[in-house]
């Protein structure tokens, strides 16, 4: 299994010889206004520029996989970019409805039982938020990956740390876990996706697991510096078990 950190929610996992890309933001840096009601609004989106050329990140990618269709995981470069024909997973029928009337041509909905080329994919369940914001977040997915060649993987996507990740992790006992970790927020509601102190309660909840921290410091209402969480995980002694990619960094995990 090779992980790598492409920039924002932006991943492509090589898993069982087949090659995902998550969540693709693919635009040029300050493409987009920044998001309202949040920091940075002097700053367009993304922030930062991609690590390599769009050329690089789509080759050989045998399926795309979208958690939600906010900007910064679905947008339109992505869109344009990708050929009409790739295999893209969506969350539901809503979305894949929308992903179709962009002209993709093979698009599925997620499940608890999906296969593709021998590799299971269970759709998880995420929370973009706490409390009020929901209403306005929308609906999220996650995905936890599973073969008999590599160890479990847990794709948790935007959600910030509740009951449902804990579930995930008791039953999928997943061994490397992705989290979107940039404690990403508006000026009301709180934050949006984990922060420093949910990436820890998912390291308690898997003590023995690798957690690979990504959503960093690319788009404007970030929360969270790497640095402030290296800090964090360094006060815990954790250095170990939590990894903060920089963009184009990867992983490899061999079973």
């Amino acid at each position: 299994m090779d992980i790598q950190q492409i920039r924002n929610a932006t991943i492509v996992v090589e898993y069982a010889r087949k090659k995902f890309l998550i969540d693709p933001m693919l635009a040029e840096k300050g493409s987009y206004p920044p998001f309202p009601n949040s920091s940075r609004q002097d700053q367009n989106n993304p922030l930062v520029s991609l690590p390599t050329s769009i050329d690089n990140i789509i080759q050989n990618i045998d399926a795309v996989i979208v958690t939600h269709l906010h900007l910064d995981h679905w947008d339109d470069v992505a869109k344009e970019a990708l050929p009409k024909e790739i295999k893209v997973f969506a969350q539901n029928e809503e979305d894949a409805t929308e992903i179709r009337n962009t002209g993709f041509q093979n698009v599925e909905v997620l499940q608890q039982d999906t296969v593709f080329e021998g590799i299971q994919l269970v759709k998880t369940k995420g929370e973009h938020g706490r409390g009020e914001i929901l209403k306005h977040a929308g609906l999220v997915c996650g995905v936890v990956f599973r073969h008999p060649s590599e160890k479990i993987l847990y794709v948790a996507g935007d959600t910030v740390w509740y009951e449902a990740v804990q579930e995930v992790i008791d039953s999928q006992k997943p061994e490397i876990i992705v989290v979107n970790a940039g404690d990403n927020q508006f000026f009301q509601g709180g934050s949006l996706v984990m922060g420093k102190n949910d990436v820890y309660e998912v390291y308690k909840a898997a003590p023995d697991g690798k957690i690979i921290c990504v959503h960093m410091e690319a788009v404007n209402h970030w929360g969270l510096t790497r640095e402030e969480l290296k800090s964090f995980i360094t006060q815990k002694g954790i250095t170990s078990n939590v990894l903060v990619p920089e963009d184009g960094e990867s992983y490899t995990f061999n079973k």
